[in-house]
Order: structure tokens, then sequence, then C-alpha cells
């Protein structure tokens, strides 16, 4: 079967069913996609870039309204510092180079991690996509920058000190409703899907409060070749499970 054949089919079949309300993407793979190819890292990486491209398209093009990606992670910085930098390049290009286009197409813009160990310039760069986004209501596109779960968590935790402390809240008031409200997801539904591309099968320190109950989807293929057609067969696949959250 011709191949954009089998994407229109795959497409009709996932807007006959309920959508998943949020899919969360760990975008993993880009340095091994270029080493397959006898290419340097930082090719795999902007092509990474044009994965994520493709994939918001889609997301929009389907009305899926929440998307998460992790495009940085706490642990990242302990990579080679050329390439670190040469990620926190590509940010600034994605930003520069998409920003017109992501607000054209009323896609809304979140930054969830600890954005303040980024130079000045790209913490302006992103308070700046944020607020120019701020009222679409197309697609929220959350984008994970210096994110780790176990910090979201301390940061949580964090707060609702500080607000005892300041006798906002008693500690009696602390469920998990409120405690939700002091993550970076606050006033957002769970991940209904994480998928991960890219061979490994773990969490890797991603969303672990928000993913108590979310459908995990793995696939061995690189980040750069993530396309339409694996993105529809992971959400019908979501539609298949059985979601029984604890009960029978």
């Amino acid at each position: 079967m011709d191949k954009n054949v089998k994407i229109q089919e795959l497409k009709k079949k996932v807007l006959s069913r309920e959508l998943p309300e949020h899919i969360a993407i760990t975008m993993d793979g880009n340095g091994r996609w270029a080493k397959k190819r006898f290419l340097p890292r930082t090719v795999g990486h902007k092509e990474g870039v044009n994965a994520l491209k493709r994939i918001v398209e889609v997301c929009g093009d389907i009305k899926l309204k929440y998307l998460t990606v992790f495009a940085f992670s706490t642990e990242n910085w302990k990579r080679p510092e050329d390439e670190v930098n040469y990620l926190l390049k590509l940010l600034r290009e994605f930003l520069k180079s998409e920003l017109n286009t992501l607000h054209k197409n009323r896609v809304k813009i979140n930054i969830w991690g600890d954005t303040s160990v980024f130079s000045d310039i790209i913490q302006e760069e992103l308070q700046y996509a944020v607020e120019k986004t701020r009222d679409n209501d197309k697609l929220i596109l959350n984008l994970a920058l210096n994110y780790g779960g176990k910090a979201d968590i301390i940061k949580a935790c964090k707060e609702l000190y500080h607000s005892i402390a300041k006798g906002e809240i008693n500690i009696d008031d602390i469920d998990e409703e409120l405690f939700s409200k002091s993550l970076y997801s606050k006033g957002q539904p769970d991940p209904n899907i994480l998928i991960r591309t890219g061979g490994d099968y773990r969490i890797s320190n991603f969303l672990l409060y928000q993913s108590a109950y979310t459908e995990l989807w793995f696939s061995d293929v690189y980040w750069p070749s993530f396309d339409e057609e694996l993105l529809y067969q992971a959400i019908l696949d979501y539609n298949n499970r059985d979601r029984r959250f604890g009960g029978v």
C-alpha cells in the first residue's frame, strides 16, 4: 500500500475515535540516528527539531489539545559542553524561525522547567514566546527545558512549605489537587499517553508525578525518523487499551 494512502487511512481511524487529550513525548535517539548514518551528532539534533516541527503540525491538524515534549532534561548538562551549547543554539533557532508560524496557527507555548540557569538572552526569548502566544487556544505546546520529574516534585514541596510558613494553608489542606497546582503542569490534565522513541524502555525522570496512570508507548525508531504514521499508530494503540485506573 502506498505510504500516503496508509497515513490517510490511519488519520481517518484516529479522527473517528476519541482523541487523547494530552500526549507527552520523550524525543530520544537523535545522536544514534546520526551515528547510524556516519554523521555528527549535531546533524541528528537538527533533524530532531525538524521532526518536532512535523509532529506539532500534525497535532494541530487533528486538534489535539495538549502536547508536552522533553526538549532538555536536568541530566543533559552532563553531555559535552559543545553539544549542550549546540542544543541551546537550536532552541533559539527554533523559536526565531517557528514562533510566527506557531502563533499564526494559534499554538500556545508554555515552558516547564528551571530556565533561570540559561543565559539572559535565552530567558528573554523564552519569555517573549510565552507572552506572544499567551492567548492562543488551538494547541498547548509545553516545552520541558531543564526539566526533571524529581525537581518538579521538590519545587512543589518547597512552594507548599512556604505557603504553610506564611499561614496561607495548613498542612492538612494538602491533597493531590493542591499538590498538582504547585507543579509545572498546573491547570492541565495529566498525559493520557507518553511516547518514547529511540528503543529505551524507561521514563527517565520525565513527568514522574503526572504519569501515575499514563499509558506508555515505546518505539525503536529514533526521534528524527518519527513521523505522522507512528503518531497515529500510538494513538490507535492507546484507544484499544483498557484503562481501569485501579478498578475492574
